[in-house]
């Protein structure tokens, strides 16, 4: 041990005897005090600027004491050095037990210049850097605001189908019944075969579909009391197909047949019994212009500032933005209809109507959603590209018909 480790009692950090009594395992105070003896005892730390001990500092905020063993006999609180380092080699480690008896294993002190040496250097933390200029990071591109589908399939398809409702409705109306019962037939066959894939249900489609176009006839001719009793005949007719199967899940079967012969032909029957009206092309295409504008004006809207869903868990893509728009729109192609298309019909009806359509279409399109969601499926079917199956385009037209029907019988009458 060099002899700068030692320091003379007078100097700043020696903790010398107090009014309190001599500190045990101190160096005896007084001229007996012999530095040959002090070669035996372990040196003690320097502490810089720590108060004398049993000052005014040792209340009841605990008395200033440096971290570490000051003597042989205390038990060491906490280690002086970091204890993931090993630290530096005692020469003397020998001498200071002159007795050679056992110690147990206590963390040793060391003088300043040890301390030194076991600590790591002071690093100043980094300062956040600079950030890089524009021009050094290029700006990320702009995403663009993708419309969810086939845009250029979806507006052929549509101009496609627009062209086929004119013509059948304007020059024989015998064939838009036919094209009502074709898509009724279509429709059935895409939802009778989703829930068979999807839910393990089979729904008879046979007897649906003879009796869904059935239904659509009946109701041209004989209006509402024929598209009943076609209903009822239909219904009854899916419970005889399906004895012909063994029992197991008869109930679940022809339940499921009985709402679909409802949901399609059913609704869509309306359209027919608009179409039997004097005026009733104008009926139908005042129905179909106001369902096709609210939904383009609930897409257009709802894509463009759609910001708050409007039923998330049913249908995450639908907005309330959107669905203002829709009815937005929807209110004045409605006035527009009502004034120049419907005989003895006014604008303020046509508002109405308007209302009516976009509340109803959107409900149709989320019920058919969650049909969708049921099944596990994001369309009915794949017939129509940009658009999906039959059903995906009925689904808001089917609950909108028998609406559209009866506002039309109140304003107009049933003509």
């Amino acid at each position: 041990m060099n002899d700068s480790s030692w320091r003379a009692p007078s100097q700043a950090g020696y903790w010398g005897p107090s009014d309190q009594g001599p500190v045990q395992g101190a160096a005896p105070a007084g001229p007996t005090y012999d530095a040959h003896d002090a070669q035996h005892t372990r040196p003690m730390p320097i502490v810089p600027e720590v108060p004398a001990h049993g000052g005014d500092q040792d209340d009841d905020r605990g008395a200033a004491r440096v971290s570490g063993p000051l003597f042989r006999d205390e038990t060491p609180q906490t280690q002086p050095y970091d204890t993931q380092r090993t630290p530096p080699h005692d020469p003397y480690a020998q001498h200071n037990n002159p007795h050679n008896s056992y110690d147990p294993p206590q963390a040793p002190s060391y003088g300043p210049d040890d301390l030194r040496q076991a600590q790591p250097p002071y690093q100043a933390p980094p300062q956040n850097p600079e950030p890089m200029s524009d021009a050094s990071q290029p700006a990320p591109a702009p995403q663009k605001k993708s419309a969810g589908r086939d845009l250029s399939a979806a507006i052929g398809v549509g101009v496609g189908l627009g062209a086929v409702i004119v013509v059948s409705l304007f020059f024989v109306k015998a064939m838009f019944i036919g094209v009502i019962a074709v898509a009724v037939v279509v429709g059935l066959w895409e939802l009778t075969r989703r829930l068979d894939e999807r839910k393990g249900i089979k729904a008879p489609l046979v007897p649906l579909a003879l009796g869904g176009a059935a239904m659509v006839v009946a109701g041209y001719v004989r209006g509402a009391e024929g598209a009943w009793v076609a209903m009822a005949l239909t219904a009854l007719a899916v419970l005889v197909w399906r004895m012909t199967e063994p029992p197991e899940g008869y109930l679940r079967d022809v339940t499921a047949g009985v709402f679909a012969a409802f949901y399609v032909p059913f609704l869509a029957t309306f359209v027919a019994m608009m179409l039997a009206a004097d005026d009733g092309a104008r009926r139908v295409l005042t129905f179909l212009l106001l369902t096709v504008v609210s939904d383009t004006g609930a897409y257009a809207v709802g894509w463009r500032f759609g910001k708050h869903k409007l039923a998330p868990r049913i249908s995450p893509g639908k907005t309330r933005e959107g669905l203002l728009g829709a009815v937005t729109f929807a209110m004045v192609a409605g006035a527009l209809c009502m004034e120049f298309l419907i005989d003895d019909g006014t604008w303020w009806q046509g508002l109405l109507l308007g209302f009516a359509v976009a509340a109803t279409a959107t409900l149709g399109d989320l019920g058919e959603s969650m049909i969708k969601r049921d099944l596990g499926i994001k369309d009915m079917g794949t017939l129509l590209p940009g658009h999906g199956g039959i059903m995906d385009r009925l689904d808001s037209l089917l609950p909108t018909a028998p609406v559209v029907w009866l506002l039309f019988v109140v304003f107009v009458g049933s003509g």
